[in-house]
């Protein structure tokens, strides 16, 4: 199957949902609503990747400015689910809590749908030596926590949250195994996306990728078949670690995300051919080793960290005042750009743009090679105000607002996805090669000739394509053609004809394209040709 994520709050996505009961909206059964089941299909996504939903406490910070953990990344119990989710008359019934959080797997499941926890294992609400004592310091401070070398009374903070759990310890590694395991075999998910993966594999000489903790996980019956999902970076000085996962784990990366907006936004100098070629084609730089394939790469341009799409193309800094930290909180440098004016604008010309660049992130994220990652609002051109670190935001900065929703985007990713699945060229399950007999890829220049090493090299020109080959075709199936420039292009197709299918700009009709004459490629747009 081809996996298609989509990174979801539980409470956010149906809280504001017309179509919900009221005594449903932002609950898991919300979740599971036939409204709510709806707008999956509808979407084509395959696979809910859920925000933590274990049993999570806010932060004293949080707590002293009236804010609460709404993300859910401060764990206190493993084995629950996160009551706040349930249903009002089921939030003091931790047996009816579960119940309802079994029952959505299950609404899901039968609707074809999967569903990912993420899971955080790397640190608890303990904070660091100086913070409260909840569970784990008062059980057994030396086996959970890892120490400093010369000083066991401090904490190593490796996760920026005060302290960091302990993987490599026996005990605590069985203590994880048996939190996943519950959530697989009594609770139903299909797998995990682990938030600050590295921490999983630390030992005292650093990151391994053989530690014993993925070797126990590899090696355990109950979770051979599920989905394990990595952030691959820490806090530690070693922290980056994309690509460096082992086995079946999928990887978000970011060099995907940084690539693809500085491409189509143009950030700095913008992002050159090479480099977002390398990316478009699921980063085989970093992936291609081992037994690794495409899909390791898990492609995203918004996640619940950072940004919207919307805010994406809105705003050129952030704006998270409402977090009470002044500002100081949250990722700087989001490659974003607002095209003219910062946040809403009545400028027809400046929304016209701002749209045209959004379908052209989204065009570009469902295409690619690799595990595409949609974050869930930006189908419906959902903002956030500005705010790139909303996770103390339980309220309308962070639900859903389907009054305003552009279902014109709505209807692109549907596009996009149907696309993409009947195409299996656009989801090949091995690495493009160039030897005879194999899917192939050959990229193209404006002018109609192959890409030269001049050409990849030359800053000045950023629109190309790319034709893909079936193995054993005499001819390309496929043409993607990208045009990321303020202006329209003539671009001379060869190997035609071809049989425009897609416009991301929305502007082309749907001609007959014979080889050799130009196709005028609309201003920062994305087209996809098929050989009739």
């Amino acid at each position: 199957m081809d996996v298609v994520m989509y990174e979801v709050h539980v409470k956010g996505f149906s809280k504001l949902l017309p179509g919900v009961p009221e005594e449903l909206r932002g609950s898991y059964a919300g979740l599971a609503h036939p409204t709510s089941i709806a707008h999956f299909k509808r979407l084509g996504v395959t696979t809910l990747s859920l925000l933590p939903v274990h049993y999570c406490i806010d932060e004293p910070h949080l707590a002293e400015r009236g804010l609460h953990n709404y993300w859910g990344y401060n764990t206190l119990g493993f084995f629950c689910p996160d009551p706040r989710w349930a249903k009002a008359e089921h939030r003091n019934d931790p047996t009816a809590v579960t119940a309802e959080f079994r029952q959505m797997v299950n609404a899901l499941h039968a609707a074809g749908l999967e569903v990912v926890l993420d899971v955080v294992y790397n640190h608890t609400p303990e904070g660091n030596e100086f913070g409260p004592t909840l569970s784990f310091r008062g059980l057994d401070n030396i086996t959970w926590y890892r120490l400093a070398a010369d000083d066991k009374g401090r904490y190593e903070n490796l996760t920026g949250c005060g302290n960091t759990v302990r993987c490599s310890q026996p005990r605590v590694a069985q203590f994880v195994l048996d939190s996943l395991r519950y959530w697989v075999a009594d609770m139903g998910v299909d797998g995990f996306r682990f938030d600050l993966a590295p921490v999983l594999g630390r030992t005292r000489q650093g990151y391994d990728s053989n530690a014993a903790f993925f070797t126990a996980l590899r090696q355990d019956p109950v979770l051979a078949g599920v989905h394990l999902i990595a952030e691959p970076w820490d806090a530690a000085y070693d922290g980056y670690q994309v690509g460096r996962f082992p086995g079946r784990f999928l990887e978000w990366n970011d060099k995907f995300r940084d690539a693809v907006r500085g491409y189509w936004l143009g950030a700095g100098a913008g992002v050159g051919r090479g480099e977002f070629a390398r990316r478009f084609m699921a980063s085989s730089d970093v992936f291609h080793h081992g037994q690794r394939l495409p899909t390791a790469s898990v492609n995203f341009v918004a996640v619940h960290d950072g940004f919207t799409l919307a805010d994406l193309t809105s705003y050129s800094t952030k704006h998270n005042q409402a977090n009470g930290e002044d500002n100081r909180d949250g990722r700087d440098g989001e490659l974003a750009a607002n095209f003219g004016a910062e946040g809403p604008t009545d400028d027809a010309a400046v929304n016209a743009t701002r749209q045209r660049v959004r379908h052209a992130l989204l065009a570009t994220l469902l295409l690619a090679q690799g595990t595409p990652m949609l974050c869930a609002g930006d189908e419906i051109a959902n903002s956030q105000g500005g705010n790139n670190n909303a996770y103390c935001q339980d309220n309308a900065t962070t639900w859903l607002n389907w009054e305003q929703a552009d279902f014109r985007m709505t209807e692109l990713v549907a596009q996009l996805l149907a696309l993409r699945a009947s195409e299996p060229l656009l989801r090949h399950p091995r690495w493009f090669a160039s030897g005879p007999g194999d899917a192939c890829i050959a990229w193209y220049a404006p002018s109609g000739h192959e890409m030269t090493p001049h050409d990849w090299h030359d800053a000045g020109q950023r629109a190309f394509g790319a034709q893909l080959r079936e193995a054993g075709a005499s001819a390309p199936r496929l043409m993607i053609v990208f045009n990321p420039d303020a202006e329209p292009l003539p671009f001379l197709l060869c190997n035609g004809p071809w049989q425009l299918v897609l416009d991301s700009s929305g502007e082309s009709a749907a001609p007959l394209v014979l080889a050799g004459q130009p196709l005028n490629v609309p201003a920062r747009s994305l087209l996809v040709l098929r050989h009739p």
